[in-house]
């Protein structure tokens, strides 16, 4: 039954734990995922997440980078985006994907491959060369958010060449991408935080009390 109108009657108390929210990938439900299915990804299992695929193989953010960047035609034009299911769906071959993989929105950490020590990580991972790093798992200093824009508008593309050398698929190379090699200097203007990370876990500082 739905709670009853009227102040303080607005929860039920009891009844089943209810999946609400979900976080594997950073940006997915935010960034990826259409606003009419937020609330059904937020409530599905990742063995389900094929129904959602179209988000990632024909994403709205390139064109709405378009818009908000006033750089039309910048957009990549390797549709079907297998680069991006590879990415974040499957895991790059030979770095972090699974055997028999199901593509599912999932943070996958090959453990295989040896930590990179805290002063030479690169804060954009796989695409820095820095192959301990995201998307093969997810360090306090990797920045995510530049790395997705470097991803979404191509920049994979650019190292994968004309060869298919990252296997993120044969349309996915450099003539395909507008941008060129600009798509890897794609930077949100926002680094390191202002406070430093902390020299052992949990490796960040108390938050300002009253921010999130």
């Amino acid at each position: 039954p739905g709670p009853k109108k009227g102040h303080q009657t607005t929860a039920i108390v009891g009844g089943a734990w209810t999946q609400v929210s979900r976080l594997g990938m950073p940006l997915v439900n935010e960034v990826v995922i259409g606003l009419p299915d937020k609330d059904r990804f937020n409530g599905s299992r990742p063995a389900n997440d094929g129904q959602f695929a179209e988000y990632v193989t024909h994403p709205t953010l390139p064109a709405l980078l378009e818009i908000a960047l006033n750089l039309p035609g910048t957009a990549p034009k390797n549709l079907p985006r297998t680069d991006l299911v590879t990415t974040f769906l499957t895991g790059i071959k030979g770095l972090n994907q699974p055997a028999n993989v199901t593509a599912s929105e999932m943070l996958r950490l090959n453990t295989a491959i040896a930590p990179t020590p805290a002063a030479a990580q690169h804060r954009l991972g796989v695409i820095g060369g820095d192959n301990a790093g995201f998307p093969n798992g997810r360090r306090p200093k990797d920045d995510v958010v530049d790395v997705s824009l470097v991803a979404v508008m191509g920049g994979l593309c650019v190292l994968n060449g004309d060869t298919n050398g990252l296997q993120l698929g044969a349309e996915c190379k450099p003539s395909n991408v507008p941008l060129g090699s600009t798509a890897l200097k794609l930077h949100d203007a926002v680094d390191q935080a202002v406070i430093p990370l902390l020299p052992g876990f949990p490796y960040l500082f108390t938050p300002t009390p009253g921010a999130q």
